[in-house]
């Protein structure tokens, strides 16, 4: 017969290794889930494409500019290009066709950045990233690692993606498509980010959402997105309890998604 202590030792030995595997499985499932923002993408007619980011940052961010851009384009089915901006940074104005990627002293009101996108149906026509140097002219976020991941996540919305994971406490997943309390490992996409765009644009649309240099003067162009109450409706909210996602109805199957990242 089994000695009684060496059962419970071994006992306890099979507990700990099935709580080490469920473990292993719970980070697996949240480093691959899908994180695709509800289907929205830019129309277009080819396998690849190249979407302009506007460049109405300042020279503090102009690097944390280029190294987004370049991240992103490793991508095999998007390409990003810096071209000049078009719009006050402060009201930083939509463009059909393109990102406009802005900052300026937004105020305390308690966001980093925020990251919209028009809809029309399931294309997505125009975006705005906002990164507000009221926080970010601060100790804490005047860092090179919060300033990479801000950027990078805002302007990976404006793609299509959502967050792989939106736990604050959860291990980095090495992406800046992460919630996170530091930072440092999660500055740059990572290949689930990449995989994921090429399940998003792995079909091609009948018509071209990408490529107007005119700045919209109608079709909502001037909703104020700096100031929550254009944000619309909440419809999504974080581990910390804090909305995370607006949703603004337009009307006609126009709509606008304006995804927030808030201070700690």
């Amino acid at each position: 017969m089994m000695n009684k202590t060496i059962f419970s030792r071994f006992n306890i030995m099979t507990v700990g290794v099935i709580i080490v595997l469920a473990a292993i499985i719970s980070i697996g499932s949240i480093a691959y889930a899908s994180h695709s923002w509800g289907g929205y993408h830019w129309a277009r007619t080819t396998s690849s494409f190249t979407l302009k980011l506007g460049d109405n940052v300042s020279s503090a961010w102009d690097a944390y500019l280029v190294t987004a851009s370049t991240d992103w384009t490793v991508s095999n089915v998007l390409d990003t290009s810096i071209v000049l901006g078009v719009t006050n940074p402060k009201v930083c104005r939509a463009t059909n066709g393109r990102v406009e990627v802005c900052n300026a002293n937004y105020g305390n009101n308690g966001w980093l950045g925020v990251a919209s996108i028009w809809i029309s149906g399931s294309h997505i026509t125009k975006g705005t990233v906002k990164l507000n140097d009221s926080y970010f002219n601060t100790v804490k976020y005047n860092t090179t690692a919060w300033k990479n991941l801000v950027m990078c996540q805002e302007i990976g919305h404006t793609f299509g993606l959502a967050h792989q994971d939106e736990n604050f406490s959860n291990p980095n997943l090495g992406t800046c498509m992460d919630y996170t309390n530091d930072p440092t490992s999660n500055q740059h996409p990572n290949q689930h980010d990449y995989d994921m765009l090429g399940t998003i644009y792995s079909h091609l649309d009948g018509i071209t959402t990408i490529g107007a240099t005119v700045v919209s003067k109608g079709n909502h162009a001037d909703i104020n997105t700096d100031d929550s109450s254009g944000w619309g409706k909440a419809i999504k909210k974080d581990s910390k309890g804090k909305t995370s996602l607006y949703e603004r109805d337009l009307g006609n199957g126009n709509k606008i998604f304006t995804f927030v990242t808030w201070v700690e």
